[in-house]
C-alpha cells in the first residue's frame, strides 16, 4: 500500500483547540473504531503474556517491549513501538500525528511509547480521599511558546483508551490550566486538592484520545470499579528531541521507512522544525483516518 504524507491540518476543530488552550488538554472522540480498540487491546494482552513467558536469563532485543512496572493490579508496558504492527500504526496514525504537530507548532518526532493495563488496587479504601501521583514532563519556560495567540508545547502525548472509561474506571486526571503556569508544582497541586473542581478526570468511550501538553500536571485516576482500564500512549517531541528508550527502529525496519516518516522516527539534528501554525478560527480538516493509514515495517 502506497503511503501518503498527508496529515490533517488543522486536526482540531476551533472548539477543541479553544478547549485545549484553556485547559491544556482535550479529549477527541472516535479517533479509533471499536474494532481497532479491540485489536489493540488483544495485542497488549499478547505482549504482556509474551514478556512474562521469557526465561529469567532472556537478553532483551532492541525491538522488544519490556515491563516498566508489573504488579497484579497494574502492568506498565514500555518500549512497545515495534512490539506489534498495531502499535507502530498507532504511533504513525495521521490524525494523531496531525493533532500533535498542531500543538507542537511544527514537525514531530516519536520519543516514547508505552501502555497501561489497570485493575483496582487491592489497597483501595473508599473512605479515604484520593491522592494522585501528579507530575508533568517539561516546564513551561523550556517547553512552550505562543504563536497567533495560541499555546504550543514541544512535548505532547496522545493517550487513547481502548476500554470504556466511566466515572469509576480510573481515567487520567489533570490539573486544568496548569500547562501555562510557571509556578512551583507543589503549589498548583496543593491548590487543586483544596478545590477539587480544578481536577478534571477523563470519562470517555473507547477510541477517545486524550491530547495533552506535558507542561500539564496529570496522573492516573483512581480505579474504583471492577472494570479493566487499558490505554495506549505515544509521546512526541519537537524534531530535534532524542528518542528515549531502546525501541528505535531496527536496521531492517529503518530500511523500509518511507521518506515522509523519516523525521517522525529519526528527528532532525538542527532546529529546522518545519513550522506549522493555525489561527483559532481555521476550520478542521474533516478527513477520516484509520490504523490502516499508519505505517509499520513490512507494510
Amino acid at each position: 500500500m502506497e503511503q501518503s504524507n498527508d496529515r490533517p491540518f488543522p486536526a482540531l476543530t476551533p472548539a477543541q483547540r479553544y478547549y485545549f488552550e484553556v485547559n491544556g488538554y482535550v479529549v477527541v472522540p472516535d479517533v479509533l473504531s471499536r474494532d481497532e480498540c479491540g485489536s489493540i487491546h488483544d495485542a497488549l494482552q499478547r505482549t504482556k503474556k509474551e514478556i512474562r513467558s521469557r526465561p529469567a536469563d532472556h537478553e532483551k532485543q532492541p525491538a522488544e517491549a519490556r515491563f516498566l512496572g508489573d504488579h497484579p493490579h497494574h502492568v506498565f508496558l514500555g518500549e512497545i513501538l515495534q512490539a506489534d504492527p498495531l502499535y507502530t500504526s498507532y504511533a504513525t496514525h495521521p490524525r494523531l500525528v496531525g493533532m500533535v504537530e498542531e500543538v507542537i507548532g511544527g514537525d514531530a518526532r516519536i520519543v516514547e511509547m508505552n501502555a497501561h493495563i489497570n485493575t483496582r488496587d487491592p489497597k483501595y479504601d473508599p473512605n479515604e480521599k484520593p491522592k494522585f501521583g501528579f507530575h508533568n514532563g517539561i516546564d513551561v519556560p523550556y517547553g512552550s511558546h505562543t504563536k497567533n495567540g495560541l499555546f504550543h508545547c514541544s512535548f505532547v502525548k496522545t493517550l487513547t483508551n481502548v476500554t470504556d472509561l466511566g466515572p469509576d474506571d480510573g481515567g487520567t486526571v489533570v490539573v486544568a490550566g496548569s500547562h501555562k503556569l510557571d509556578v512551583p508544582l507543589k503549589e498548583m497541586i496543593d491548590a487543586a486538592y483544596e478545590d477539587p473542581k480544578l481536577i478534571h478526570q477523563v470519562i470517555a468511550p473507547a477510541g477517545s484520545t486524550l491530547l495533552f501538553a506535558e507542561t500539564l500536571i496529570h496522573a492516573t485516576g483512581q480505579l474504583r470499579s471492577d472494570n479493566e482500564r487499558v490505554i495506549i500512549i505515544c509521546g512526541y517531541g519537537a524534531s530535534m528531541y532524542p528518542h528515549w528508550g531502546e525501541d528505535t527502529l531496527t536496521p531492517e525496519a529503518a530500511a523500509q521507512l518511507p521518506p515522509h516518516l523519516q523525521i517522525l522516527f529519526h528527528g532532525k539534528a538542527h532546529w529546522t522544525r518545519g513550522p506549522k501554525y493555525r489561527t483559532l478560527a481555521d476550520p478542521v480538516d474533516p478527513r477520516q483516518f484509520t490504523l490502516a493509514d499508519g505505517w509499520y515495517p513490512g507494510k
